[in-house]
């Protein structure tokens, strides 16, 4: 019998934007004929609370699935709004919001693989603002990040679930940056997959289809 726990941030935790929909750990549980599901992840988490998040670890938790680094995001986009005098000097700038996601990300997953779970993490999926040239800006950007994500699960054989590709469309989103119950539905399906996937011991396994 598994018992998956859901650690991050509103990716998980997005109740509050179904409006009394299921959320995706309500979504998942379905998906687990005999085994349980536990959301531990609290929205507008930052990659520091994960570990905190983890001291609510139940004992019978076999699986870890961890979506963070989204707010982390957030609270460095204002690089973006910032002049520059050329490309090298933008990019330079990225590389340092770059440096400190990665330090950040490393700690956290030394944190969560000491718990020796099979663990699973996601991408940080593309915002869905209005403005297109704003998309456009934050995707590329996020990128930078994103590159971190894949590293680090290449690097320990972890399995990626990519965001970015399973909520592909508009209607995954309840708003720019919190995903709906159709995007709950993707996330639940991609990681009954992985549980499925990794019940055949498969390392470094990439889920982009629901």
């Amino acid at each position: 019998m598994t018992h998956t726990v859901l650690l991050g941030d509103s990716v998980f935790d997005n109740g509050a934007y179904v409006r009394g929909d299921p959320d995706v750990v309500r979504q998942l549980r379905p998906l687990l004929p005999g085994g349980s599901a536990t959301l531990l992840a609290v929205d507008g988490a930052v990659l520091a609370d994960v570990p905190r998040q983890l001291a609510g670890l139940p004992e019978d938790a076999t699986h870890l699935v961890v979506s963070a680094g989204g707010n982390d995001a957030l609270l460095a986009s204002g690089v973006l709004d910032g002049p520059a005098r050329s490309v090298a000097e933008a990019l330079d700038r990225l590389a340092t919001v770059q440096d400190r996601f990665r330090a950040a990300y490393r700690a956290m997953l030394d944190a969560v693989l000491a718990r020796r779970r099979p663990t699973a993490v996601c991408t940080i999926y593309d915002p869905r603002y209005p403005d297109p040239a704003r998309r456009r800006l934050a995707a590329t950007a996020l990128a930078v990040l994103n590159d971190v994500v894949t590293r680090e699960a290449a690097a320990r054989g972890l399995a990626l679930l990519d965001l970015r590709v399973l909520c592909g469309e508009d209607a995954d989103y309840a708003n720019p940056i919190e995903p709906s119950v159709q995007g709950g539905e993707k996330i639940a399906a991609a990681i009954a997959a992985f549980l499925r996937e990794e019940a055949g011991q498969s390392r470094g396994l990439v889920i982009a289809r629901a």
